[in-house]
């Protein structure tokens, strides 16, 4: 079997004149694949039929510790899986050890809470169209209560009493949640107009123009027009709203449990992905409510 610097050469020109890869998209594959290369001869690693998966996971393990990104480490274990396979497809190897080596996990990526003001700017506005008067409605209780867009969708008339509304989420599990004064406010308005769209039977709370059940997709794209008219520069979907609700909340309170009821997650790492806080705002609380962190 051919050597990685025999071999290489011969993967590139595949990837050039074959599949017809960018010249931009070569270099990368080079850059990875070489320095791969590189770290496996100083480990034994000289033919291609050598690699095995421990072999890779001690470049994975070596790259993180100098720091590559996890993105990084995903872009070239996809490089290397890549080279092998073609030569598992030529038939001049029996097996790929990269098809079963993990990636590692990826950060999940946060849309960035609205700021006071653009929650400000959102919510000011007035109008006596009855969609928009439904649109405000939607978007008030959706940062009321921290609601999935799916939750949002599946609220009926009656699910709201008391202050209160009744939310299945996940798993058909069921939560209660409390309903700010503002988003009852806007929810009244909007009952005011709904019966001119309601064609009877409808349990919705939100309805279209047609009198049925207000569809995801809609509510996405009423969200962001919505934004938009209110002057916000940054695109608004459902689940930044979410996010916003469990920032501001949490920055204001502290208090991750009550978070973690309120979005309805089982498991408290989930409330510490969709949150955060500063460490200035960490300290307070440490300092606060730890008895033997306060200091002087």
């Amino acid at each position: 079997m051919a050597a990685f610097a025999e071999a290489l050469p011969r993967f590139y020109r595949h990837l050039q004149a074959e599949r017809q890869r960018s010249a931009h998209t070569l270099a990368g594959y080079r850059r990875q694949l070489e320095s791969q290369a590189a770290f496996f001869k100083d480990h034994g690693v000289n033919q291609l039929d050598e690699l095995s998966e421990g072999h890779i996971r001690q470049w994975l393990a070596f790259e993180s510790r100098r720091g590559q990104s996890p993105r990084s480490l995903a872009q070239g274990l996809s490089a290397l899986r890549s080279c092998y396979q073609y030569f598992v497809h030529l038939g001049e190897l029996g097996d790929n050890p990269a098809s079963r080596v993990k990636p590692p996990k990826q950060p999940k990526r946060l849309p960035k809470a609205l700021d006071l003001d653009e929650t400000e700017r959102l919510f000011n506005g007035t109008s006596q169209d009855p969609l928009l008067i439904r649109d405000k409605a939607m978007l008030e209780l959706m940062y009321s209560c921290g609601l999935r867009l799916a939750e949002l969708v599946a609220v009926d008339v009656d699910h709201i009493h008391n202050g209160e509304v009744r939310v299945t989420g996940k798993g058909s599990k069921e939560r209660i949640v409390p309903v700010g004064g503002k988003a009852l406010e806007a929810i009244a308005q909007w009952r005011q107009q709904r019966g001119q769209f309601s064609k009877g039977g409808e349990k919705a709370l939100f309805i279209s123009s047609r009198g049925s059940r207000v569809s995801g997709r809609t509510v996405q794209q009423r969200f962001g027009q919505y934004a938009k008219k209110a002057g916000l520069d940054s695109h608004l979907n459902p689940h930044r709203l979410r996010h916003s609700f469990a920032s501001h909340l949490l920055s204001s309170s502290g208090d991750l449990r009550a978070v973690q009821e309120l979005l309805g997650h089982s498991q408290l790492a989930t409330t510490q992905i969709y949150t955060h806080l500063d460490m200035d705002r960490l300290a307070q609380v440490y300092d606060a409510a730890h008895p033997r962190a306060r200091r002087k």
